[in-house]
C-alpha cells in the first residue's frame, strides 16, 4: 500500500513539473482575462472561461467561485508593492473591472453551472517575490 501511495505521489509530482507552471503563471491563467474575452453566449462567460483556462474540467470537481480581473497583469502585480494589511495581503490602489463567477446550486460535480456578476472593485492578493500568486478577495472601498 505504501508503495502505491509513493508511486502515485511521484507521478502527480512529475505531471505538475511537466506543466512547468509557476504560481504566478497559475494565478494569471485562473484570474486574469485582459482584454475581456468575448463569448458567443455572454451568459456562458464563466463556464467557457473556467473550462478554457482548465480551472474546471472532466474528473475535477466544480470550483465554488472564481474571479476574473479585466486589467493588465502589470496592474495586479503593482499591488504587491502596496503596504500589506494585517493578514499580509496587498490591495490594488484602484478599483478594477472584474467578473465574479459563483457556482449555481450545491452540486460540485460537472457539468458546472455558474452565475456571473460584473463589478468594479479593489482586488486583494497574496504575493511572493513581488508577484501575485493568490487572489484573496475583492472589496468596494468605503466612501
Amino acid at each position: 500500500m505504501a508503495g502505491w501511495v509513493l508511486c502515485t505521489t511521484l507521478v502527480l509530482a512529475a505531471l505538475a513539473g511537466a506543466l512547468g507552471e509557476t504560481r504566478y503563471e497559475k494565478f494569471l491563467r485562473q484570474h486574469v482575462d485582459y482584454p475581456r474575452m468575448a463569448t458567443p453566449a455572454a451568459h456562458r462567460y464563466c463556464e467557457t472561461m473556467l473550462a478554457r483556462r482548465q480551472v474546471t474540467g472532466p474528473g475535477r470537481p466544480c470550483k465554488p467561485s472564481n474571479t476574473f480581473v479585466h486589467a493588465p497583469a502589470a496592474q495586479l502585480a503593482a499591488a504587491c508593492s502596496q503596504q500589506p494589511d494585517a493578514a499580509g495581503m496587498h490591495s490594488t490602489p484602484s478599483a478594477m473591472s472584474l467578473t465574479a463567477c459563483r457556482l449555481r446550486g450545491g452540486d460540485t460535480r460537472p457539468p458546472c453551472n455558474y452565475r456571473a456578476r460584473q463589478a468594479q472593485q479593489h482586488v486583494r492578493v497574496a504575493c511572493r517575490d513581488g508577484l501575485p500568486v493568490h487572489l484573496a478577495g475583492t472589496f468596494t472601498a468605503p466612501q
